[in-house]
């Protein structure tokens, strides 16, 4: 009989008398077959125990006890004897979207003690349909689980949940097979001919076993031997493409048979699988150290095809470092050949790429001196390190430890025996306050591709000196004039040896300042600015603002005169609004008296149109009487030069047309040749319109002038009257356009365009 239990009980065992049990004799779980639960299902659990004691009245029976997902739930249970135990029938649940989850599990008594569970016992949950959307997927879940695929759902379900479970139930056996297989992934998308190539298919229902699909899978109509280590079970198959003859396609899609080519159980890819050529046209670099460890970079087209590809740099392989369509990138190895040119050769999965590529192996850089030999802890200073064959590197870089802490920055190549490099640092390996001297680093080196003879570079003394120290401008802003220059003070400004001085920047807001520094100062000449700026000092990698400084010129103004600008701006704006309120007005004003002036012209226009209507009535009836007249005696007229000459210079008998040229001294000739090929310009359409519109365009050419020059061409074109046609034609259309852009009155273009049209018909008359 228990008498009581001792809970600090190493072995959680009972005391019997006083006594405590061995471990034998404690009520434990025996080890059992695997716990498996589906969720959602009523089930219970049977326990092998040992030494199951029987409650005694007042005490509680046997519980047990699931932790799911940090949640507990208890559920009643039955001892049968001292050897066996059953949890009573509960269904259990989790959230978690995964296939089966392995949770917690003790059987407590009389409350909260719990039995011994040495073997440290789990129970199983699980979901068929958990991860398993597939036919494939559900018949490959572990068979213990008792999953299986149902027809009429679509679903990965047991076979109590399936309707019609007995013909639309499909279980893991012997034989099983899954119709309806599907291909999403197909990689690589292209390959050589020359095959070689590792195809990876992923998909649905892609069997259950290797040997379901061995043997049954093509690439664009060309075998694909399936590879056993990649092959995943319903889910991936990898496949070895075989040499394309030449009478297969240059694509095609990918057909796979699951057991047998029928129609439920064969698949064929939409994507289809491309044959191509890939190429290689050069390399770059050409040449590096025998240590290895260039970059080297092989352009070309179609380089990203196939499963694989392999670079050789004479009878050694390139490490890979990645590919594209255009690009193959790899690290050169250490030579095998020593200092000489090695054969590049490129190999894509089965085919051999033939370009007649070399890269040069040459003797591995060395470093001579580095100068200078100091830098502040901080670091980022310029060095300049000199040695030989430096040029082949691509991404020299240079490093120091100390403490185990290794710092890098990077060197630029300024030809075969130079590099300019910046120093690194050393802050995060020694705290600024705590050095005060010199420091020499553990390690300092190069990294300069494979080259390790220069990792550790100890043929320079190499120093480091604390950084320099500034005294801040002060609590308050600095006051100053443009061009008045900063002293700055502080310690330790150039701290290396003798000779050598930091390169300080001296920034007042973003613009550079002139710099001269000595052992303890820092002379500042300021740019010309003004304003309010802060002041930041700058050498190598260390940084540091000392305040601000404002900048103020003797002629700024005062606080009243600004305001009194300010005034005075305001009401010169009012002003000039007053005048712009006062002109729109006046513009208004002026619109409608044109309008009314229009209108008043147009009345006077049509009252005179209707005088001269009714004078041509009674002018025509003149003429009637004047025609009977003068039937007996004729018509009187005048010859054509009077009547020319009355027409084109009305008032002037004696014009200078009708002379002979008369020009004294010997300039004769010189003005007769003038006007012979001025005549001839006049004979050139583009010339003569050009020339009238020139003169037109003159604000000093007035009315008088033009009817002068105007008579002097017609006077200079009689003979060429059709000429003269056409370019009254293009002035016509000139002045249709020009009155019609600028909106003049339709009424008064006509009347011009009318009297032109009939003054021209009439002299063409008389010309005729």
């Amino acid at each position: 009989m228990y008498r009581h239990q001792c809970t600090d009980n190493p072995n959680g065992c009972f005391f019997f008398e006083g006594r405590i049990n061995t471990s034998n004799e404690c009520p434990q779980l025996l080890p059992s077959a695997p716990i498996l639960l589906p969720v959602g299902v009523l089930r219970r659990i049977s326990l092998s125990t040992r030494n199951l004691p029987q409650p005694q009245s007042g005490q509680h029976g046997y519980e047990c006890v699931v932790w799911i997902s940090g949640r507990m739930e208890r559920v009643p249970a039955l001892r049968i004897n001292s050897s066996s135990l059953q949890c009573q029938e509960n269904a259990y649940a989790y959230e978690e979207d995964v296939g089966d989850l392995a949770v917690n599990f003790s059987v407590v008594w009389n409350g909260d003690f719990s039995i011994d569970n040495p073997a440290n016992i789990k129970v199983h949950l699980y979901k068929c349909e958990a991860w398993r959307d597939s036919c494939g997927k559900c018949l490959k879940a572990e068979q213990q689980f008792h999953c299986g695929w149902c027809r009429t759902t679509d679903a990965c379900t047991l076979r109590q949940h399936c309707p019609a479970s007995k013909h639309h139930w499909l279980h893991r056996h012997p034989g099983a097979r899954c119709t309806g297989p599907r291909i999403k992934q197909v990689t690589p998308a292209k390959g050589p001919r020359e095959g070689g190539t590792l195809v990876t298919i992923r998909g649905e229902n892609l069997g259950l076993e290797f040997a379901d699909v061995e043997g049954r899978v093509f690439v664009a109509g060309v075998a694909c031997s399936a590879q056993s280590e990649g092959y995943v079970p319903a889910e991936q198959i990898v496949c070895k493409m075989a040499r394309a003859k030449p009478w297969h396609a240059s694509q095609g899609s990918v057909r796979v048979c699951i057991t047998e080519c029928t129609p439920s159980f064969t698949v064929i890819s939409k994507k289809t699988y491309s044959f191509v050529k890939p190429t290689v046209f050069h390399l770059i670099p050409t040449r590096g150290p025998v240590s290895g460890g260039s970059m080297l970079t092989l352009y070309g087209q179609d380089l990203d095809s196939g499963s694989s590809v392999t670079v050789t740099l004479g009878n050694r392989t390139c490490d890979f470092y990645g590919r594209d369509a255009e690009r193959v990138m790899c690290r050169s190895p250490v030579s095998s050949i020593g200092v000489r040119p090695a054969e590049v050769r490129v190999q894509v999965d089965a085919a051999m790429l033939h370009k007649e590529l070399h890269f040069e192996y040459a003797e591995d850089p060395t470093i001579l001196h580095i100068h200078p030999d100091w830098t502040i802890l901080e670091g980022g200073t310029l060095l300049t390190v000199s040695g030989q064959n430096l040029d082949i590197s691509q991404e020299p870089k240079m490093r120091v430890k100390y403490n185990g802490v290794e710092t890098e920055e990077p060197c630029h190549i300024r030809n075969a025996s130079t590099l300019v490099c910046l120093a690194p640092g050393l802050t995060g390996a020694v705290g600024d306050a705590t050095l005060q001297e010199a420091l020499r680093p553990h390690e300092l080196g190069f990294r300069i591709d494979g080259v390790r003879s220069l990792l550790t570079y100890n043929a320079s003394e190499f120093n480091y000196y604390p950084n320099p120290s500034l005294d801040l401008l002060g609590p308050e802003t600095l006051e100053i004039k443009p061009g008045t220059p900063i002293f700055l003070k502080g310690q330790n400004l150039n701290p290396g040896p003798s000779g050598v001085r930091l390169n300080y920047s001296v920034l007042l807001g973003e613009e550079v300042c002139t710099v001269t520094s000595s052992e303890n100062q820092l002379l500042c000449e300021c740019p010309n600015l003004n304003g309010l700026h802060e002041l930041t000092v700058r050498v190598g990698a260390w940084e540091k603002t000392l305040g601000k400084v404002h900048v103020a010129s003797d002629n700024m103004l005062s606080l009243p005169a600004i305001a009194g600008v300010a005034g005075g701006a305001g009401l010169l704006l009012f002003i000039v609004v007053a005048v712009l309120v006062a002109y729109k007005r006046k513009s208004k004003q002026s619109d409608l008296t044109l309008k009314r002036l229009q209108m008043q012209m147009d009345n006077l226009e049509s009252r005179v149109a209707l005088e001269c209507k009714e004078a041509f009535a009674e002018l025509q009836t003149d003429i009637n009487e004047l025609t009977s007249d003068v039937d007996g005696t004729g018509i009187p007229f005048l010859d054509y030069r009077t009547y020319a000459m009355r027409v084109l210079f009305p008032g002037i008998d004696n014009h200078p047309v009708l002379k002979l040229l008369e020009v004294p001294g010997n300039r004769q000739e010189v003005v007769e040749k003038g006007l012979r090929q001025f005549g001839r310009l006049l004979n050139s359409k583009v010339f003569l319109l050009n020339f009238i519109r020139t003169l037109e365009a003159q604000r000093s050419f007035s009315m008088r002038d033009r009817g002068n020059v105007a008579s002097l061409i017609m006077t200079a074109l009689q003979g060429k009257m059709e000429f003269a046609t056409d370019v009254l034609k293009h002035l016509l259309s000139d002045l249709i356009m020009k009155n019609i852009e600028s909106r003049n009155h339709p009424k008064l273009l006509l009347r011009r365009y009318e009297i032109t049209a009939n003054f021209y018909l009439w002299y063409n008359d008389i010309i005729d």
